[in-house]
């Protein structure tokens, strides 16, 4: 299947403010991976997946769904809404729009901060290429990288030079072919290192003449 096969499947639109910073939220790795699928099914025109549904686009089961839209609830980052259609009937619906507000008060602290100091805007502080390889890892992965693991993609940017879109260029890959490992990423990457693939370009051209 190609690139272009998984282009039609569509894209989700995730704020990058929200993606950095997360963890000031005090949000967990699966709240925020829960957070996206419902992104993904709201931008879907599904404002109320069911547990099922969701779970069956993650590595939890449909108990650690409910779990986490109740611990979203009570710490008053998400809501259910209550609508009425066209012909009166009551339906229910996601509300997302708590966690925006607290993700701009962050934000807005974060900013200004940065700016009082003379220094980069804080969202380019806190990316640096490391700290968004580790959370998008973790983010496709479906669970926190062990230090060991964290320490291996450092290595790649430290010793072995790759440049970070070729990282996630095999990340990609790893997770087209379903294998949600780093042993098989550095297979890639020796691959495209043996093939002297330098960048993200020369990448993409041999993924292309491979399909």
């Amino acid at each position: 299947m190609h690139y272009n096969n998984y282009r039609n499947l569509g894209f989700t639109t995730i704020s990058n403010g929200l993606i950095a910073y997360y963890p000031q939220l005090k949000i967990s790795d699966a709240e925020i991976i829960l957070i996206i699928q419902l992104e993904m099914f709201a931008q879907k025109g599904n404002n109320f997946p069911s547990n099922e549904e969701l779970a069956a686009n993650t590595n939890f089961s449909t108990t650690e769904i409910a779990s986490l839209i109740q611990k979203l609830i009570e710490q008053k980052y998400l809501a259910i809404d209550e609508s009425t259609d066209n012909k009166g009937r009551i339906y229910n619906c996601y509300n997302l729009d708590q966690i925006y507000d607290k993700l701009d008060e962050v934000l807005r602290v974060n900013i200004t901060a940065a700016n009082s100091n003379h220094a980069k805007p804080t969202t380019e502080i806190d990316n640096s290429p490391l700290n968004k390889l580790l959370r998008q890892f973790e983010i496709e992965f479906g669970r926190y990288l062990s230090p060991i693991e964290r320490e291996e993609i450092s290595a790649w940017l430290r010793v072995d030079h790759y440049d970070p879109e070729i990282i996630r260029l095999a990340l990609r890959e790893a997770v087209l072919a379903q294998a949600y490992s780093l042993k098989y990423v550095d297979r890639i990457l020796l691959n495209w290192q043996r093939h002297n693939l330098k960048t993200s370009n020369e990448v993409q051209n041999f993924l292309q003449r491979n399909r």
